[in-house]
């Protein structure tokens, strides 16, 4: 059974990614994710921000953010930013 979180959108086979969102990258397998940009605003998702940037620096090769974390930790996060 598949849930949806609000806010998140499935990322597309096209790489086209919608005005208003960023395309991360998460977990060991690098799962593509599109998180509404409104995201950055919010402190929990800015500590991550602080954590890819001092384990990747600035080099993305994926084209999109690399978040170190699970999946799991990533869906429980952003389930906390959409109810904000």
């Amino acid at each position: 059974m598949a849930f949806r979180i609000p806010g998140i959108r499935r990322a597309t086979k096209n790489n086209d990614v919608p005005k208003g969102y960023l395309a991360v990258y998460v977990g060991d397998k690098m799962k593509r994710f599109l998180i509404p940009i409104s995201y950055l605003n919010q402190p929990l998702f800015l500590e991550l921000l602080n954590q890819a940037e001092e384990e990747f620096g600035y080099d993305h090769p994926n084209g999109g953010l690399t978040i170190p974390c699970g999946e799991d930790e990533f869906l429980n996060l952003t389930s906390q930013l959409s109810r904000l």
